[in-house]
């Protein structure tokens, strides 16, 4: 899963960044409202953090623009306090929630994890496919019982197939959701890591659609 961070605050963008990227997650950051408007305009994020007190461009028009354009990620904004008209402001402009400064960290982690999980139809932390459970608040894997021992790429491949479980998802949906916007991306590699997947799951569950990409579900779901 892919976040965009757009927060001017130096240190609470990397608090934010390492918390992310901890967590499991592929993180891109930007530091004023322009460049935090160009990179959620171009690259696919799976949850955007925005900040409305943003130099350049502020964080609503930021947003505006966003949903005027019809991207559609869900927006978490970062509000001050005592500032309610933020608030409203941000959730009349596309906000699909909000956390006031001061804030816990571990607060943004369980509000992004609720986002990404609404916005691919679950709405528990755990995510089931078959023998597969995905503990998206501890970000492990086990099949029937039994904590699969994952690499960070292979986790976040199974994270992603499992949050679209069913569904057809490309090499190239794969490789923009995996990595960040600096890395050397390179879709072959994406079929070493199903391929590890496919060992370590022990249960045939990945399909390959032929020219289109992967697949996961059920075994008895499969048609």
């Amino acid at each position: 899963m892919r976040i965009l961070v757009v927060e001017d605050d130096k240190d609470l963008n990397r608090q934010l960044c390492e918390a992310l990227e901890e967590a499991g997650y592929v993180v891109d950051k930007a530091f004023d409202g322009s460049e935090g408007h160009f990179l959620g305009d171009t690259e696919p994020y799976d949850t955007v953090i925005l900040d409305i007190g943003l130099p350049e461009m502020d964080g609503i028009t930021v947003l505006e623009e966003w949903r005027a354009a019809g991207r559609a990620m869900p927006v978490l904004i970062l509000t001050a306090r005592d500032r309610w008209s933020d608030k409203v402001a941000g959730i009349d402009a596309g906000a699909d929630d909000y956390v006031a400064k001061p804030f816990h960290v571990e607060e943004v982690l369980a509000r992004v994890r609720a986002l990404i999980r609404r916005a691919a139809g679950h709405s528990s932390s755990e995510i089931i496919c078959g023998p597969v459970r995905l503990d998206t608040r501890g970000a492990k894997a086990t099949v029937d019982g039994s904590t699969l021992k994952l690499t960070s790429h292979e986790f976040r491949l199974l994270s992603y197939l499992l949050h679209h479980q069913g569904e057809v998802v490309s090499r190239t949906e794969l490789v923009e959701h995996m990595y960040d916007q600096d890395f050397d991306r390179d879709s072959n590699t994406i079929e070493v890591f199903v391929g590890r997947l496919r060992k370590k799951i022990g249960v045939d569950m990945i399909e390959t659609i032929r020219g289109l990409g992967y697949r996961i579900q059920a075994p008895d779901d499969g048609s």
